[in-house]
């Protein structure tokens, strides 16, 4: 199990909304939370969006992120994105929680591992906490998770329910 585990604000808010925030200490212990990241969500539940209160779970914890010179390179990215990223970057005992396509790209190139929703959704069946990923897949999708068929399936298929 990597070290430290760097979630960004996507996996936390998809996960909340289908009731599945509880694997993540399960599976990680605690998970570290970029202050972008805690801000993002804060503003999130300011507007009364349904995100978890991160104050309020014992297995988070806020950190400060550094600013690093080649991170200005992915301007692309949010705030919160571009933290994690800082946090893990030159770093073998770190997994960063990304679904974001361009942020799991600077991932790739900056030698970070990486996992997204989906693959936390796979290591929880695998793991015995989570009886089954298609009702989780029908509900992340009908709250605006983006999934084509093809990776559905696909993740079906690694669950054994295809």
């Amino acid at each position: 199990m990597p070290e430290e585990v760097i979630s960004d604000t996507t996996l936390l808010q998809y996960l909340h909304q289908a009731d599945c925030l509880d694997l993540l200490p399960k599976l990680y212990g605690s998970i570290t939370v970029p202050e972008g990241v805690a801000a993002e969500i804060a503003a999130g539940r300011a507007q009364g969006v349904f995100l978890p209160d991160l104050e309020n779970l014992s297995w988070i914890q806020i950190r400060p992120a550094p600013h690093l010179g080649i991170l200005p390179l992915a301007a692309d990215l949010g705030r919160g994105e571009r933290e994690v990223l800082s946090l893990a970057v030159g770093r073998s005992d770190v997994l960063a929680l990304l679904d974001d396509g361009l942020a799991r790209h600077f991932a790739k190139h900056l030698e970070i591992p990486f996992s997204g929703t989906l693959g936390v959704l796979l290591k929880a069946k695998a793991g015995g906490h989570l009886e089954a990923v298609r009702p989780v897949l029908d509900r992340l999708q009908s709250l605006g998770f983006w999934l084509d068929q093809g990776t559905r399936s696909a993740v079906l298929a690694m669950a054994k329910e295809a």
